[in-house]
């Protein structure tokens, strides 16, 4: 038995209440987070992932909201601590807020969606005041571990407001691939205005609809990713809740990512780089429905290509894995369509992930140890956005013939 979502495809931006626009289905999904005991393939949650974008604000978002308790829940089986790229690129984050905005007398930081404690970590060991929110619990538990103080909690209006009248304001309100998850970002942007000093900042980055529509990265597109930002769709949001754009920061984790900070209006001077994307973005044509159509296309081509070619190699005996059990991944298979009997097996290196099922397709996840017991002839590259620091980690499968394949910005084979 599946259940799907009845609700209908929204009329109106959940940002301004402009009307928005469908410019791409795709089909049915699952949970993208929801890895499978083999018994419980039974009931399965679906929704329809499609893409709207809104005439007045631009802001791109899904077009169904997925009800977050059923993403985010004690079993979330994501750690941002389980790539040595992110450990530094957050490590760099937190050394780079403690230069800057945590100067003062009694500094004090509020991370939304902390995770494991990545971040905050650092933080933590310089001293300085701080509080995460992560609804995870089972995440939430692994950052108490290191000392970092979480609050198990969703972060908005009312939840903020609680903080402010216990722990006063904060300095920085910081938070990383977390503000794309929340469609009800009018009460976590009054939350921002209420929990914020006079000078404070909000700062988040999240993936960058410029990369996306660039690179075809149809899969950055999920249940967990309600929103697609721009610096457009970004300064159109801020303004309406007493905020300003002031800063913005291309970042290549991700597969593209911008970090954008937010000040109140006029009390910082905006820096050249939020003139510079905004030009960027206008000479892209980047929020044309037209760009946005193209975008749809390409993504079609994809789904094309892929399964010809991985039809391609079962006819001719091949063996093929997948390569990263990632959140992404669950938009690929079931939007082209791939099962087992395409890919054997995905490997990964989360436990909780592993001797599983991945949603919707039920491909079954298998430990990393798998990938080389033996090599597949072809490995299929769902975590594309770690692809240095894989390749140079499986330089043995190269050597020993396998290759890899890739979707991104189209299918090929290296």
């Amino acid at each position: 038995m599946t259940r799907v979502t009845d609700a209908p495809s929204p009329g109106a931006c959940r940002i301004c209440g402009g009307v928005v626009e469908e410019f791409l289905d795709l089909g049915r999904q699952p949970l993208s987070d929801r890895f499978l005991e083999p018994d419980e393939t039974g009931e399965e949650f679906f929704y329809r992932l499609a893409v709207v974008q809104c005439r007045a604000c631009t802001m791109v978002q899904l077009a169904e909201e997925v009800p977050r308790h059923l993403m985010f829940h004690a079993d979330y089986p994501y750690h941002s601590s389980g790539s040595s790229v992110m450990r530094e690129h957050f490590a760099g984050v937190a050394q780079s807020f403690l230069a800057t905005e945590l100067t003062g007398a009694d500094p004090f930081i509020v991370e939304m969606g902390c995770n494991d404690g990545i971040m905050l970590g650092t933080i933590q060991e310089a001293g300085v005041r701080h509080l995460g929110f992560e609804p995870s619990a089972g995440v939430a538990e692994v950052a108490r571990s290191k000392g970092v103080r979480v609050r198990t909690d969703f972060f908005e209006e009312a939840t903020a407001r609680e903080v402010r009248a216990a722990e006063g304001p904060a300095d920085v309100i910081y938070t990383a691939n977390t503000m794309c998850h929340i469609p009800y970002l009018d009460s976590v942007l009054r939350g921002a205005d209420a929990l914020l000093g006079p000078n404070g900042v909000f700062v988040f980055e999240d993936p960058y609809l410029g990369d996306i529509v660039t690179k075809t990265s149809f899969d950055q597109i999920y249940d967990e990713h309600f929103y697609l930002f721009s610096a457009g769709s970004v300064q159109a949001m801020a303004d309406r809740f007493g905020f300003e754009l002031v800063d913005v920061e291309r970042l290549p984790v991700h597969g593209g990512e911008v970090r954008y900070t937010l000040a109140r209006k006029g009390v910082r001077t905006p820096t050249p780089a939020v003139a510079r994307l905004f030009a960027e973005e206008r000479d892209q044509k980047l929020t044309d429905l037209a760009t946005l159509r193209a975008f749809a296309a390409n993504v079609g081509k994809i789904r094309e290509d892929l399964l010809a070619l991985l039809e391609r190699l079962r006819t001719e005996g091949h063996r093929v894995v997948g390569y990263g059990a990632t959140a992404k991944s669950a938009t690929v298979t079931n939007f082209c369509g791939i099962g087992p009997e395409l890919v054997s097996f995905v490997c990964d290196t989360t436990p909780d992930k592993q001797n599983r099922l991945t949603p919707g397709r039920h491909i079954p996840v298998r430990s990393a140890a798998a990938f080389s017991d033996p090599y597949p002839d072809y490995a299929l590259l769902f975590a594309w956005n770690h692809a240095e620091e894989i390749m140079a980690k499986e330089q043995e499968f190269q050597q020993s013939g396998g290759r890899w394949i890739r979707y991104v910005p189209q299918v090929h084979v290296t």
